[in-house]
């Protein structure tokens, strides 16, 4: 009976915005070829890691990527050929118009993958650069002592043992779990949005704690907001609203923290990955974000390994800036805001909240399907993370 009351009230919206839905699920074919993600990591990280090793830390890595499987030129007219015009709804023209120049830029950063300059410009355009209060909340948070060892931090589990775990997870939720393993990826697990996986990396092994973190993270969240924008009128909300990445890592890594998982290291990995991001614009090369990050700070080598690799891959990656400050705009919100269920439609923007309420007040927005579990209480215990949180500026 649900199901067909929802089939009826689709029907109804889509004679009412005929053109919107159409352009939407125009643009939502179109979206599903140029995942970022799928592009930029490279595909022979091992065998430069060892070379760079072997090198005494000078060899500046030569990373090789996956081949395009679409026409960048093509698939750029394709998005500018949607006739918006029709659409006469101020709101919602200007919503895909910012939309299309939006995926039009990611096709810029996937066709440059590997060039160096190009590649970096492009995402800088994305993603932007860390801001000086970027910098400085990241430099307040590593002045702060490392924790006391923990055998919850100790990796033993293996990448098939972490599928047994998250399958587990997943029984809590009730959308369906599609795990991959994989040897291309630079994080130790992420979700792919367009094939609605969670991808594990082969050759990694988990602590206790980082099996919770990334359950709360990848599961809780990307997960959530991937099913959540499915069951939304729109398919954009899947896909991904503008300049969405800062609120969904934001609201992800605050999964960690309500779900018990956040540590001080975890949070120091997010003030590197910052300081690795800004050495771009300084001109760092490979080789000098490592020495700043494993020379300076005296992180282990692998650690700064992977820290550097993550922002150099591609030419110059500056998605990592953006975990830490939407961690702070999420916390802020949380505090202030106690509404928070518009986070998890899908992958939206805060900054385009009015807009969805708009939408909303259309009828364009339906109720979450699915909660995330961490924020049914606040599990966090530690008051230096509290500390911290509250004092980023």
């Amino acid at each position: 009976m649900l199901a067909t009351k929802r089939q009826q009230e689709l029907q109804e919206l889509q004679e009412l915005y005929p053109n919107v839905f159409e352009i939407d699920g125009n643009l939502d074919r179109l979206v599903r070829r140029i995942e970022l993600l799928a592009y930029v990591n490279p595909i022979n990280i091992e065998k430069e890691k060892q070379q760079f090793y072997a090198s005494k830390y000078t060899y500046t890595p030569r990373f090789k990527y996956p081949k395009l499987r679409f026409n960048p030129y093509k698939l750029h007219r394709l998005f500018f050929s949607q006739r918006l015009e029709r659409i006469k709804d101020e709101v919602l023209h200007d919503l895909y118009e910012d939309v299309i120049y939006y995926y039009a830029n990611m096709i810029q950063c996937i066709e440059t993958i590997g060039k160096g300059q190009q590649f970096y410009y492009n995402s800088l355009r994305v993603f932007g650069t860390p801001t000086e209060r970027d910098v400085q909340n990241a430099k307040f948070i590593l002045h702060f002592g490392d924790e006391p060892y923990s055998e919850d931090m100790e990796p033993f589990c293996s990448a098939e043992a972490a599928k047994t775990y998250f399958e587990d997870f997943m029984a809590r939720y009730n959308f369906p779990l599609n795990i991959k393993l994989s040897t291309h990826i630079a994080a130790d697990a992420m979700v792919s949005n367009s094939e609605r996986s969670l991808i594990i990396k082969k050759n990694a092994r988990f602590s206790k704690n980082q099996l919770l973190t990334l359950a709360n993270h990848e599961i809780g969240v990307h997960l959530v907001t991937t099913y959540n924008g499915l069951e939304q009128p729109l398919k954009i909300f899947s896909n991904g609203l503008p300049k969405n990445v800062e609120t969904q890592e934001g609201l992800a890594v605050f999964s960690e923290y309500m779900g018990g998982a956040l540590t001080l290291k975890r949070l120091k990995e997010l003030a590197y990955r910052v300081l690795a991001v800004d050495s771009l614009i300084k001109g760092y090369s490979f080789a000098d974000t490592f020495d700043l990050i494993h020379g300076h700070y005296k992180l282990d080598r692998d650690e700064a390994f992977g820290i550097t690799l993550r922002a150099h891959r591609g030419g110059g990656f500056t998605k990592d800036r953006l975990y830490l400050s939407g961690l702070r705009k999420i916390y802020k919100r949380y505090n202030t805001v106690e509404e928070m269920e518009m986070l998890f439609l899908g992958k939206v923007c805060l900054d385009q909240e009015d807009t969805i309420h708009y939408l909303k007040s259309r009828g364009l927005v339906q109720p979450i399907a699915y909660k995330s579990l961490s924020f049914n209480q606040k599990l966090n215990t530690n008051k230096t993370l509290e500390f911290i949180l509250r004092n980023l500026q």
